[in-house]
Formats: structure tokens, sequence, C-alpha cells
């Protein structure tokens, strides 16, 4: 037993409270190392006979990476406090793990074991419940559709041409309003907008007036009708701020460029010496080296107030329920923290969505975001089912890890993404291939968490990236592809129609076949099986007896035999209820 691999933290991930009565408990250990793992757990204040009373109870092997197998256990403390060890079982032999390491046998002292001191209900994480219902659509306003050409610039270009970094096309809130049909009918209920703010350029992370939108979108009165015809949509609103920098054009950065150390704006940024800019070297902070992005110094109280005013007047004023915050990863935590309070006091279950590309469990404790964009899900999908680099046991390994790394409230929250203005296009990652373009929307559509679709890709758009990733939506229905998009639309149906597809179903790897892809979705009355075949061979898969009879999901048939063959890039979706 190589007890150096065996590890437990009593916070984060490891322990924490899942809702105001239970408790989720992890260990991790070498990879096939151990047979078994019981959890000890009791109250330390109940004894008899001079002697700590405690329960046992079998931890689930819940998921295995490369290197680590991960055992799972979720208690309900009568009283809300816990102390707690892990007995673990394998190579003939057990032991006791504690927080002061490890015994032959159960010590005495309860001093030695792991404490979860109180379950406070108020410390549990939680993302607001309407998210993990939510399928995201992603629009780009300026290229999504043009619904008014009276508002357009006089450089504007012909819809659908080639884009360049600094073109205009035209969209606005009118062609989004004009459009919301075919959102509707896709079957998405949240909309996610990249910046609607004032700004110079096209794709507006460089804001020129934080509390007016672009007029090139229409104006306020538009914005409010568009996000009322959302909701009567049963649509949610999610607006992106961009609250790490401004734009160049920001009035109290003009006043700086203008009048130097007197200016009363000085401090609103990181400025580390006069004059800003000499030759092509800036002497203030920015994102990355872009001159015409200053960073924001949030921790100058006329700031801070400023862009928490920015958020809860959005909210307030326009109904909005979430926030996208860009780069988020670059700004304060102290600042995120303040940014919750003031915008949870105006509408308790708003989303807040943080930009962060790398582990981010620091800001998903319950105190500043309810997500972050997830791409490290997005890489191992794109990687595994799109450019084929990885092989199965690799893919399965990676997603185990990246679900272990997060408490379950966190990966049910969690804003799941193949593709964004960031990136190229999936379709055009996977060298065109539509069948694999297929099964990548099939796991990420049936997944935990909440997930995303980039305008566009349910109708085959490609592009490499930006500018060719934010192309002008096509909206000739001969030019689109409606087999993807029906492929897409019935996908999204099964997520909303049976719970176990959507959220309410535990997810599991199952090993049924080397080259294939496999996994559970179940809850107390559903089980649902996915194959999935990515090679270019058919497979046939031997289904353990529990899973015959069942209904194939897809077509509506009956599987009676024991053997499933999948066709190559294929897929069986099987489903039974109690």
């Amino acid at each position: 037993m190589l007890k150096e691999a065996i590890y437990h933290r009593p916070k984060n991930n490891f322990a924490y409270a899942y809702d105001e009565k239970t408790v989720h408990i992890m260990m991790k250990s070498k990879k096939q190392d151990l047979d078994r793992v019981d959890l000890l757990y009791g109250d330390p204040y109940i004894w008899k006979d001079g002697a700590w009373q405690y329960k046992t109870k079998e931890m689930k092997l819940s998921g295995s990476d490369e290197w680590f197998d991960y055992w799972f256990a979720a208690v309900e403390p009568e009283f809300r406090r816990l102390r707690y060890g892990f007995e673990c079982s394998g190579q003939a032999e057990s032991i006791i793990y504690t927080e002061r390491g490890f015994y032959a046998e159960l010590p005495k002292d309860i001093g030695s074991f792991f404490a979860f001191p109180f379950l406070h209900a108020v410390d549990a994480f939680k993302a607001p419940e309407w998210v993990k219902e939510t399928v995201w659509y992603q629009i780009f306003p300026e290229r999504f559709a043009d619904g008014d050409p009276h508002l357009n610039r006089k450089d504007t270009k012909k819809w659908g041409t080639s884009p360049d970094k600094t073109s205009f096309f035209g969209g606005d809130f009118q062609g989004i309003l004009n459009r919301l049909d075919h959102l509707q009918e896709l079957g998405i209920n949240g909309i996610y907008f990249t910046p609607v703010f004032q700004a110079e350029t096209n794709h507006k992370y460089d804001t020129t007036n934080y509390l007016a939108v672009d007029p090139q979108f229409g104006n306020k009165e538009l914005l409010k009708n568009l996000i009322r015809e959302c909701h009567r949509r049963e649509i949610k609103v999610m607006l992106d701020a961009v609250f790490n920098h401004s734009g160049y054009c920001f009035a109290p950065f003009q006043d700086v460029l203008k009048n130097g150390e007197k200016s009363k704006y000085k401090d609103w940024f990181h400025i580390h010496r006069f004059p800003l800019q000499e030759g092509d070297t800036i002497h203030y902070d920015a994102f990355g080296f872009e001159k015409a992005m200053p960073k924001l110094n949030t921790e100058n109280p006329e700031v801070r107030n400023y862009l928490l005013q920015t958020a809860v007047y959005w909210i307030k004023e326009f109904d909005i329920d979430a926030w996208r915050l860009d780069v988020a990863n670059e700004v304060s935590h102290d600042f995120w923290r303040e940014f919750r309070r003031a915008v949870k006091s105006v509408k308790p279950d708003v989303y807040i969505l943080g930009e962060v590309w790398h582990d981010s469990m620091a800001w998903l404790q319950g105190d500043q975001f309810d997500a972050v964009m997830n791409y490290r899900l997005a890489d191992t999908v794109v990687d595994f089912f799109a450019k084929g680099k990885a092989t199965a046991n690799q893919f399965k390994n990676e997603v185990s890890h990246l679900l272990h790394s997060y408490p379950l409230s966190v990966n049910e929250a969690a804003f799941n993404l193949l593709d964004s203005h960031d990136t190229p296009r999936i379709l055009t990652v996977a060298d065109e291939d539509k069948e694999s373009l297929k099964l990548t929307f099939l796991f990420h559509l049936s997944f935990i968490g909440t997930p995303c679709i980039y305008y566009g890709d349910e109708i085959g758009m490609t592009g490499e990236s930006d500018p060719d990733c934010r192309k002008c939506m096509i909206w000739g229905e001969s030019e689109q592809d409606r087999d993807l998009f029906h492929f897409v639309q019935k996908l999204i149906e099964l997520r909303k129609k049976i719970p176990a597809f959507c959220n309410q179903g535990d997810f599991a790897f199952i090993d049924l076949h080397p080259a294939a892809v496999s996994y559970t979705r179940k809850n107390e009355t559903e089980t649902l099986l996915f194959i999935i075949n990515p090679t270019e061979q058919t497979v046939e898969v031997n289904l353990p007896d529990h899973f015959k009879g069942m209904a194939n999901l897809w077509t509506g048939d009956s599987l009676e035999s024991s053997a499933a063959l999948i066709q190559k890039k294929g897929f069986l979706i099987l489903y039974k209820q109690k």
C-alpha cells in the first residue's frame, strides 16, 4: 500500500457542505492500490463508557484518472458536526488514515481525526437553481443579424463577406429580436451576449461608457424590449462586463492623458510613471500590453464604487439574469467578494460567471463566482472528439480528474463550452468532419453542468481564430446544415425532457470497449447508458445483463441482445425507468 499517495484535506473539493444537511467527503489513493475505503465518522461529543461512538460507511470509488483513484461518501451528521477518518484496505493490509497520519488500529484520542466543526448552511456553495436547467447560446452581437441598417456606420461591410479584425457588419439588437424564433426552435433557454456597452471596436471589450449601450446596436429602450421578449420566451439573459480594464476612450483615462499627474483620475489606473507612453512603450498596466485597454485599479474606492454601481444598475434597470466577467482572474478576490454581495443583494438568483481558463477553485468557494468558463473541459473534449489527439483512456482520465477537482455543486453549475469568440470554431477544429462534430455535441449536451453553443455552430459554420471565428451568422436556410441543426435540437430536447440526461443524474464512466467511451447518468428512477464510438471502425460492445431490454432512446427501439454494434463514428443511447 503506497501510503504517500493517500490524501485528504478537510476543505474545498475534499470536504464541503453540499447543502444545509449534507457533507460530501472525498479521499484519493494511488490508482488500483486500495480495494476498499470505509469512512469512520461521528459526532465529537457523543461518547459511551469512555469510548467515542462512530459509524462506518463504505465509500464509493467515484472515478479514476491516470494516477489516482477517488473515493466518495455523502453523510448527514445529526448535529451538523463531524470527526472522521478513513479505514483503507488493500494489499492484504488495513490501516486507519487520520489528520495525524496512519494507525494500525483506531486511535482512542479523537483529536487525531479530521474535523468538520459545524455545517453552516450559509457556507454551502449555492449557484442559482435555474442554471442547472439552462442551455446557453453565445451571441457576438455585431455578427448575429442586422435588423436596422439605419444604425450602421459608414464603413459597414456587406453582410457575409470576409471579416478582418477591424470590420463592422451592422449586427444589432433589432436583428437579434427578429431571430429569436430560431433560438426558440433550437431549444436554448439562455443567451450570453458579448459586450453591448459603448466602445470603439467591433468586439466592445474596450468599454468607453459602462452606463450606455453602443449606438451601433440601438438604444436602451430597444435593449429592454429585447430582454423582455427573451423573458417572455423563458430565455435568460447574460451580459458581459469588462471590469479588469477600460477602453482607451474611457473618459477618466482620457483625463489622465490630458492632465497627467494633475488628473483626479490618475489613481483609477496602475500608472508606473509619466508620460504614459514613450515611443511604443507604455508606462501603465494594461490587458496584456494593449495600450487601448488600460487596467483599472479596483483597489481604489472610487473605481470600486463605480464598477459595483454599474453591475447593480444593469440588473435593476434591465432585469438581466447573469453577468459574465471578462479577464476575471486578473482582478482581486477581494473585489469579487464585494461584487457578489452587491449583485446578490439586488437579485439573489443572478448567475455570476468568471472568465478563468485554468484551475479555478480559488474563485469557486461560494463567496465569488457561481461558475467559470470551463475551458479545461473544452480542451479535453475537443482534443478527443474533434482533433482525435487522445485515446479513450486519456480522455476518461482527464475528465475524471477535472470532475474530482471541484465539488459536485460546482460541477452542476459549470459553464461548459466547445468554442467561443476567442477560439477557432469547433467544426474547423474537427477538420469539417460533421460526424465527429455530432459526437462532440452528444457528449457536450449529456454531461453534467450548463452547456453553451456558440452562434452558428448548430448550422455548421466554420472559422479559424479571430477574426474568422467571428464571421456573420448565415441565415439562408439553403446554406445552413439543417440536419446538424435538427441533431442538436433533438439533444437539447432530450436534455430538457429527461432529468438524468441533464443535471439530475450521477455521471460515471463504465468500461465496455477500449476504443469507445461509455458512461452512465443515473438517478433513483432513471438510468441512461451512452456508448460513443469515435473510431473509423464498427465496434461490438457486450452489455452487462442489467442493461438488456433498455430502450434505444434515439430510435425508440428496444435492445434485447447482450451485444450492440456501434457503427463508425456512431453512438447508442439506452434508457430505462424504474
